[in-house]
């Protein structure tokens, strides 16, 4: 069964899906909040999860991010990692407020982006008992180095300018500027010299294959600096003595932040590779997401606990 609920983050109002087993008669569950990519919607690959996991005997909560989909903010589209981190928090606390939800017994699952926002956010959250992430992405770290971590560092620094252009502009009463993330035609995503994240983000995004009105791929430029100096994997020793999971792609160009996350993070943990998958094959694409899904379910079953 699945319910739309809102709830308050930062003085805003926060639109999402709380998923339940069908035919739960009772009793207190455990509970996953499932938080979705850079640009997504929570009826997108967040979705999906979080369906997944309301089968295996989970609630589930699902919801937009602040700024986006159909959650309140204003400028639209800003991209603030520091507020989507008190997002999974604020889904936390509203997930404690629930009759049908065990509140010693949430854990949270990131993907993308929100791989790397929801162990930000559990490193210092101790109610997230039991964290999860498929196809991790440090946002910052991306913005930074670029997607293999190669990027020369002038490339930032002109993107701090544009960011800081913009902020002038607003000052001044123009709109907020807004980036496009993703080329705007499959030529362009093939002949652009863009790096393969960014072709099949488009082959998800902008096809049918994934689009959903409301992702419309757009992101506010002054969202760069608040980007930038923001470090998802920075304290991620301190999820421990907390289980993680970190689940990626062995054909995903993004593959080595999970690594890298890995390698910093303290025990219990666990890097599960997803044979021939790339980055956004763990979206959708059922022979990827099935492993992934029933692995992030049995590691939920075995952490939180009845």
């Amino acid at each position: 069964m699945k319910t739309s609920v809102t709830f308050p983050s930062s003085g805003l109002s926060l639109a999402g899906i709380l998923f339940t087993p069908d035919g739960h008669t009772g009793g207190r569950m455990p509970a996953v909040v499932v938080s979705h990519p850079f640009t997504g919607v929570k009826e997108q690959t967040a979705g999906i999860y979080a369906e997944r996991l309301a089968r295996a005997g989970f609630a589930t909560l699902t919801f937009d991010a602040a700024y986006q989909g159909e959650s309140e903010g204003t400028p639209r589209q800003l991209e603030n990692p520091f507020q989507r981190a008190e997002d999974i928090k604020n889904a936390v606390s509203f997930l404690t407020t629930r009759d049908e939800v065990d509140p010693e017994r949430i854990g949270a699952l990131g993907i993308c982006a929100s791989g790397g926002y929801v162990p930000y956010a559990a490193q210092t959250d101790h109610r997230i008992k039991a964290v999860a992430t498929v196809s991790a992405v440090d946002l910052g770290g991306m913005f930074r180095d670029g997607v293999d971590g190669k990027q020369p560092p002038e490339v930032i620094q002109n993107m701090l300018d544009r960011s800081a252009q913009a902020r002038t502009h607003e000052a001044r009463g123009a709109e907020a500027q807004l980036d496009d993330i993703l080329p705007k035609s499959r030529e362009e995503a093939e002949s652009g010299g863009y790096p393969y994240l960014m072709q099949e983000g488009f082959d998800y995004y902008r096809t049918d294959r994934g689009h959903h009105p409301r992702s419309n791929n757009l992101f506010v430029t002054r969202s760069l600096d608040l980007l930038a100096q923001y470090d998802s994997f920075a304290l991620i020793r301190m999820i421990s003595p907390r289980p993680l999971l970190m689940i990626a792609g062995t054909a995903a160009d993004t593959a080595r932040f999970s690594q890298e996350a890995i390698e910093k993070a303290t025990e219990p943990k666990d890097l599960v590779w997803i044979d021939g998958a790339t980055h956004m094959d763990l979206y959708d694409k059922d022979q990827f997401v099935s492993p992934a899904a029933a692995r992030v379910a049995e590691f939920f079953t075995e952490n939180l606990p009845a």
